[in-house]
């Protein structure tokens, strides 16, 4: 980061993607959880109450499937639970955290390597169906990464002036959906799909377990890029009078103050950004949570499709997250995201018409059927949308407050994200139950993205940041580490 002959500011894209690397590792932790965890807690779940596996019960009463979601829900929900505590405490001990490696640094360092450690073993717990072990790993995963996820999504508003947080957290997003992405490779290779249906005496433990593995050796690898990269203690002294300028420039109601409390118009703010983001969590967390399942044993697809969704909505991701930063400088952060909120809403209302092909899949050998084309559409629409809302609603929570208080404040933003992503499964896992219909999941999703439009849009002002200027091409790439 530098300052233009007229004094404005320009984005150092080079460093802010190295920072990147710890939301790769995040991101590829994420995905690969939330794409098989939810199986394996149903197939066990299915074996305990009806001494059969998920395949079979699919077969006799495939009614049944949808009686363990909530089940799934609370164990998935539980996590979260932790997290949501968790988050805020290690948000503040960063900031409050000095160290000669920095504020962020120990913290993400100790959890990328516990997290990476127990990642591998919830597979073979699930594999040698031992659902306390299983359990208890993913527990000991979700307390590491809370650890590990505060500080390292701080770290790009420790050293990023306010009014360039939108396009820097684009990047950021870019490089986490890499992660993303890869992790999405695991899944067209180790297709899940053809573990779960294979009787119990045949499945192959490698079909699950390498994904564990691959992702915990990458997300060590990425945290050793992001430590020997970026100098916290350095950067920060470096980048004093840039931050100082960026608070001038800042998108609020009133200045940032802490030695007053925090004005009325600008908590007011946080609290409206917080309550849609708590509701479009909601809705993104259910559909993250439940579309492996929905695929499964609603679509009766092959697991690998949701990988190809996933890919698909990764790279519609990325070009939102490209763009957004620019239409936020254009028309506001505000209506950035309700634009994101509508589109998503749009891909939603088409969800809820998708129906399974009853065509059989030509070359299955489990009889299962094609897959929707029409959801891949889905998944595009949902992917840009959203990748709009992540984008600038970050930024706008730390916008809020000053550099001392960036851990506290990006606590903030996780508990309003885990708050919902607590409470989604399981009151989605309960819907489930009483609708006994896979077609409430889409149903349920809308309803909230509208609800979380309606909140943002009537209760959070439009205030654009001061003007800067943006540093291009190969200049943007610059030495200024």
């Amino acid at each position: 980061m530098e300052t233009t002959a007229n004094g404005g500011l320009k984005l150092n894209y080079k460093r802010t993607a190295l920072i990147g690397f710890a939301f790769f590792g995040i991101l590829l932790l994420w995905q690969v959880y939330d794409s098989w965890c939810p199986t394996f807690l149903t197939d066990i779940f299915a074996k305990h109450f009806y001494n059969m596996t998920s395949a079979e019960l699919k077969a006799s009463d495939p009614d049944k499937i949808l009686n363990v979601q909530w089940i799934v829900g609370i164990i998935m929900a539980c996590d979260n639970l932790a997290a949501l505590i968790l988050l805020p405490i290690f948000g503040n001990l960063s900031d409050r955290t000095k160290t000669p490696i920095g504020k962020r640094m120990p913290y993400i360092l100790v959890g990328t390597f516990v997290s990476a450690v127990a990642f591998p073993f919830i597979p073979l717990f699930f594999h040698r169906h031992n659902i306390v072990g299983m359990v208890a790993m993913m527990g000991v995963v979700l307390i590491f990464m809370m650890m590990y996820r505060n500080p390292a999504v701080a770290l790009m508003p420790d050293i990023t002036p306010k009014p360039l947080r939108a396009k820097a957290n684009g990047i950021i997003n870019i490089m986490g959906y890499f992660g993303g992405a890869f992790a999405t490779v695991l899944g067209l290779k180790y297709v899940l799909s053809s573990y779960i249906n294979a009787p119990l005496a045949e499945r192959n433990i490698w079909v699950i377990e390498m994904p564990f593995i691959i992702a915990s050796v990458l997300m060590v690898i990425s945290a050793l890029v992001l430590f020997r990269t970026i100098r916290e203690n350095e950067l920060a002294e470096k980048l004093k009078d840039e931050m100082d300028m960026g608070e001038q420039l800042a998108a609020v109601a009133t200045p940032i103050d802490d030695d007053k409390p925090m004005s009325r118009e600008n908590k007011a703010m946080l609290l409206a950004i917080l309550g849609a983001e708590f509701l479009w969590f909601m809705s993104d967390n259910a559909l993250g949570t439940y579309i492996g399942n929905y695929v499964i044993y609603y679509l009766k697809s092959v697991s690998s499709a949701t990988m190809i969704l996933t890919i698909l909505g990764g790279l519609a991701s990325v070009i939102g997250f490209a763009i957004a930063g620019g239409i936020a400088e254009k028309i506001g952060r505000k209506w950035t995201i309700s634009t994101g909120l509508m589109i998503t809403f749009v891909g939603l209302i088409v969800m809820c018409f998708v129906r399974p092909t009853n065509l059989v899949k030509a070359g299955s050998a489990h009889g299962e059927f094609t897959f929707p084309v029409l959801l891949y559409a889905v998944w595009v629409l949902k992917g840009f949308g959203m990748a709009l809302v992540h984008n600038c609603s970050f930024p706008m929570v730390v916008e809020l407050c000053s550099s001392k208080k960036i851990g506290k404040f990006t606590g903030f933003y996780y508990a309003a994200s885990m708050s919902a992503q607590t409470v989604t499964p399981i009151l989605l896992g309960l819907v489930l139950k009483a609708a006994m219909a896979w077609r409430a999941l889409p149903v349920y999703a809308c309803i909230l993205t509208l609800l979380s439009c309606t909140v943002f849009t009537s209760l959070v002002k439009n205030i654009k940041a001061g003007k800067v200027a943006n540093v291009t091409g190969i200049e943007a790439l610059g030495a200024d580490d």
